[in-house]
């Protein structure tokens, strides 16, 4: 039995010792888990207001319901803001403001085409391919704003997915 006792207590012993120096090993482990720990959290951050900022430039377009060219200010000031903090940002800020400034050109060039249709009409002309051209420049500019509503919600969550989208029908003004 004492040898028993004996091999007990010199493993206890070890134990102890081991038990002593692992709470150092265990301090510089939970230090080490906590610092990587911290640092997926930073990049995780990061990721995510990368891609909530990208989302936003896109989203930031509504605001022209409310205020007179906001749609075009809006991705404008969310690009200038952060472009340089946040790559995605950049790309897809400005892809919002190529695709808004393109659809603006093609709004302008329609509502011109109905105005001058309109005023021929007015004028007296009996032309029926101005009428047809007014209704035609007026289905046009729904259509304008149809796509515009419908690719920019696409848009807004593939960037919030961390893509880059690239939208149709654009003219790249912005390299």
């Amino acid at each position: 039995m004492n040898d028993e006792q004996r091999t007990f207590d010199g493993a206890g012993e070890e134990s102890a010792q081991t038990a002593g120096s692992g709470t150092q090993t265990d301090t510089a482990q939970d230090a080490a888990a906590e610092n990587l720990a911290q640092q997926q959290h930073d990049a995780y951050k990061r990721q995510h207001d990368e891609r909530a900022w990208a989302m936003l430039a896109h989203l930031s377009v509504f605001s022209g319901d409310f205020i007179p060219f906001g749609h075009v200010f809006g991705p404008l000031i969310v690009w200038l803001v952060k472009r340089e903090q946040y790559a995605l940002v950049d790309d897809q800020g400005r892809e919002s403001l190529n695709f808004q400034i393109s659809m603006s050109i093609y709004t302008v060039i329609l509502v011109v085409v109905a105005v001058v249709a309109g005023l021929s009409l007015a004028a007296g002309d009996q032309d029926v391919g101005l009428l047809g051209t007014m209704i035609g420049a007026g289905a046009g500019l729904l259509l304008i704003a149809l796509l515009d509503f419908i690719f920019v919600i696409v848009a807004s969550v593939k960037s919030y997915r961390g893509e880059r989208y690239r939208y149709p029908l654009t003219i790249r003004f912005l390299g």
